[in-house]
């Protein structure tokens, strides 16, 4: 991978509560992000960041945001597996929710740490495109930019979005037309948003299947036709057993040595709007033919449509 951009769980559903759209509403955003307690959550940082430093390029750059409550954990694991580091950016939201305890500061930014894949690494920055967006001037560590808006929201929301014009400079910062760019933790697909936009090469991660539908809607939004491999595993082995290297400009990847059971298998289809750009209807079918049938005999059928996009999946369960 060229670059790798992770969002990964904060640890903050406490049970607390925050303000969101004038109200006040809980913290929790799921159990996949409560805190195992510190160590546990450092253990976890430095898992994943392990990972990613296996199939990052010679030359490739891992950005992770996070609050104050797990990026020390990952800076800390980033010197333990000595990456490079290069910067830390914060991100500085102009609209942030009120404080209701009022004891403490607004939270009003978030960090970006940005390293290279070892000290040897010759990390790629376009500098002279950050100078231009800046105005002619040096582009400065700290970013304002806006939260996600209404339109970015217009298929859902997933309670960690991140907005696409944060992905949209960080992709264009360090990586060129052309790169893979992975994000392991996908959550609602801004960086499959961005990256797609930007001509870049994308590959996500996600286990949660609300969120892997609210991604491809907006991938659908963005595309005329996009083909989607979809894998699941669910199983006590350790996969990081599976040895991927991209240092030589090619995959090698071992395989897995288990026995799997096909336990689910569907068949779906989208029907892409000519003038909305969005998934207008989506039906299970086992042909492209019943599915028209079954989108003519809808309430949408007087919709004009600009392609259907069909996706196979099947879940396997690991012996």
């Amino acid at each position: 991978m060229d670059l790798i951009f992770a969002d990964p769980p904060y640890f903050l559903s406490n049970d607390g509560i925050t303000c969101h759209a004038g109200r006040m509403v809980s913290v929790n955003k799921g159990e996949w992000d409560r805190s195992r307690g510190p160590d546990a959550n450092h253990e976890f940082n430095r898992a994943w960041l392990e990972a990613c430093q296996r199939v990052l390029k010679p030359h490739g750059t891992i950005w992770v945001s996070g609050t104050a409550h797990i990026i020390h954990s990952v800076g800390f694991a980033m010197q333990q597996l000595a990456f490079k580091l290069l910067n830390d950016i914060s991100w500085v939201k102009p609209n942030p929710p009120p404080n209701l305890s009022c004891r403490y500061f607004t939270h009003a930014t978030e960090t970006l740490i940005w390293a290279a894949k070892n000290k040897k690494s010759k990390h790629t920055y376009n500098y002279k495109l950050m100078r231009e967006l800046a105005g002619g001037k040096q582009m400065k560590s700290v970013w304002t930019i806006p939260a996600p808006d209404r339109d970015e929201k217009r298929f859902g929301k997933h309670p960690t979005q991140k907005p696409v014009a944060l992905l949209e400079r960080i992709i264009q910062a360090a990586s060129n037309p052309g790169d893979l760019v992975l994000d392991p933790f996908m959550g609602g697909g801004t960086t499959a948003v961005a990256a797609l936009r930007l001509r870049r090469t994308v590959t996500v991660i996600e286990r949660d299947p609300s969120s892997i539908r609210l991604a491809l809607a907006r991938v659908f939004a963005e595309l005329v036709c996009v083909l989607v491999w979809a894998r699941s595993f669910q199983t006590s082995l350790d996969l990081r057993a599976v040895f991927v290297d991209r240092s030589m400009g090619e995959a090698v990847s071992g395989p897995m040595t288990l026995t799997s059971t096909l336990v689910h298998r569907e068949r779906k289809y989208f029907f892409v709007g000519a003038h909305r750009r969005e998934v207008v209807y989506s039906v299970v079918a086992d042909s492209l033919e019943e599915a028209w049938k079954s989108f003519q005999s809808s309430p949408h059928q007087s919709e004009q449509i600009l392609s259907v996009v069909k996706t196979e999946t099947e879940i396997y369960l690991a012996q």
